[in-house]
């Protein structure tokens, strides 16, 4: 039986806002909303109520998602639960999904819109190859928290042939 490489289909991300947070994503990412945000109930009586006990067990009441898209097809889940606490410290070292990154060639300008929409730039827009190939990188902030990076380039063409 052979491995092959699965694809990416989406991400759920947890945030304090979800329609301020499907706002954000849509102005500055251009991404578009597939499901606009609903509530979502604690019951057994539905598939997705089940589907929800069954991953978070029980007590939780209700949470707001709504369903965005990428220009790639990669779907991003956006969570509004009640309970919602901002991350004091950026905690890289805890197991768990710590970002997840976006790609612009125009990386100075993404990074711009960010900031203007209320994100933070965690850094200077970096060079993996200073004189000799293009590939940039940067981590940023959105407005709800969320770490995340922007490449210039694809991950491919990034860490082929002798990363680092």
């Amino acid at each position: 039986m052979s491995t092959y490489p699965r694809t990416f289909s989406h991400i759920g991300i947890s945030v304090p806002d979800v329609e301020k947070a499907a706002k954000f994503y849509s102005d500055v990412m251009g991404w578009y909303h597939i499901m606009e945000p609903t509530v979502i109930t604690e019951e057994s009586e539905t598939p997705i109520g089940q589907m929800c006990i069954d991953v978070f067990g029980s007590g939780w009441g209700s949470f707001k998602i709504a369903h965005m898209s990428t220009g790639d097809k990669i779907g991003v889940e956006m969570f509004e639960f009640k309970n919602n606490e901002a991350p004091k410290d950026f905690e890289y070292w805890k197991t768990s999904t710590f970002h997840f990154c976006v790609q612009d060639p125009d990386i100075e300008g993404l990074v711009a819109k960010i900031v203007e929409h209320g994100g933070k730039q965690r850094m200077p827009i970096r060079e993996y190859y200073p004189g000799e190939k293009p590939y940039r990188m940067c981590y940023v902030e959105d407005p709800f928290g969320l770490i995340f990076e922007v490449y210039s380039h694809s991950y491919e063409l990034t860490y082929s042939q002798g990363a680092y």
